[in-house]
């Protein structure tokens, strides 16, 4: 049976880049048609904005993506900081997807205590509420980032805490599966440097980059969603799926986009919390990271969760963005295939 079909799904943070995405690939019936998604958030704007949006769009997909979607797609107001709420949107779930974040690195910065609201405290409400008695949730996927690795900045360090704490659910938690998916730059997703990019050149102002030697992982929303599914779909505990995917300069990012126009290049320096390379998986974690298809799988670092002994490691040295950067032309390809507002904009440059 497919992995969705006939499921209760909980997608929280839903009205986000990735929740979207995320529900937009449930509703699709690829995987089975579930018996009810439901997103959970605290924007009721972007609730209903995305509400008009998977209900109008005009789509040939429309009659398959969105049939019944009335039904089957509903909105729930509430914050993953308030265990009250948590508690009652978990109720009835059977798989639970935590999208809900500060994800800004210099807002986290500036305001720390309310990431460790979210991200740390949200997911431990989350864990509460499926160790409740009676609890009929079987999967969790927490959506974490490469910024947990090593981290230096507040959104790193809260997003590693959220991993340990789903992971070690699994200990008190026996009839359910906590997993998590850890990525790096989502390429077009809210608040990342290639809309930032697009709209400097549409403008015809400098494009601002911190510093020369940044680098970053690129993938995009559909390859994040991919991920994602390959958690939840997993017959293991305590695991941490890695994409393997490419990375790049962003000074060669900037110059794609550019595509010859002579706009300048400002250097801004490098902004509070910013990392200069993304690690996805630290020197550390090479032991117990084997490789599975098109991803890294890190178990768990509590050794009686870890299902694969003495596994051969599929990594002798971190994963860092820093290695193996894509050429131009290849980044262009990239970028080309990522989004449809992408390759047209590259394609009238």
């Amino acid at each position: 049976m497919a992995m969705f079909e006939g499921k209760r799904i909980l997608v929280t943070g839903g009205t986000g880049s990735l929740g979207k995405t995320l529900v937009r690939r449930i509703l699709s019936g690829n995987s089975g048609k579930p018996e009810k998604v439901t997103v959970f958030s605290r924007d009721e704007a972007k609730q209903h904005y995305m509400r008009l949006d998977f209900m109008h769009r005009k789509h040939a997909t429309d009659e398959v993506i969105y049939e019944n979607a009335a039904d089957v797609l509903t909105f729930r107001i509430g914050d993953v900081r308030d265990p009250d709420a948590v508690r009652r949107a978990v109720d009835g779930m059977d798989i639970v997807f935590n999208a809900a974040a500060l994800k800004q690195v210099p807002s986290c910065e500036y305001f720390p205590f309310e990431a460790v609201q979210t991200n740390i405290n949200g997911a431990h409400n989350l864990v509460n509420a499926v160790a409740h008695k009676g609890s009929s949730v079987k999967r969790l996927v927490g959506i974490s980032t490469d910024k947990a690795c090593k981290p230096i900045n507040v959104m790193g360090m809260t997003k590693a805490i959220q991993e340990r704490i789903f992971i070690e659910a699994n200990r008190d938690v026996e009839n359910t599966a906590f997993n998590c998916v850890r990525y790096g730059n989502v390429i077009a997703s809210r608040g990342s440097i290639i809309p930032l990019f697009l709209e400097q050149i549409e403008k015809g102002v400098p494009v601002t980059v911190t510093m020369p030697e940044m680098t970053r992982f690129l993938l995009s929303l559909e390859r994040a969603v991919d991920t994602v599914f390959e958690a939840v779909s997993s017959d293991g505990r305590g695991e941490t799926f890695v994409p393997k995917v490419a990375s790049a300069k962003i000074t060669d990012v900037a110059a794609v986009l550019l595509n010859g126009k002579d706009l300048p290049i400002h250097f801004t320096g490098i902004r509070p919390g910013e990392k200069i390379h993304e690690i996805m998986v630290s020197e550390e974690e090479c032991f117990r990271t084997v490789s599975r298809g098109d991803y890294y799988v890190i178990q768990s670092v509590l050794p009686e969760l870890r299902r694969i002994a003495g596994a051969t490691p599929a990594l002798e040295a971190e994963y860092s963005s820093r290695d193996n950067n894509l050429d131009q032309d290849a980044l262009r390809e990239l970028l080309s295939a990522s989004t449809s507002e992408i390759g047209q904009f590259l394609n009238r440059a």
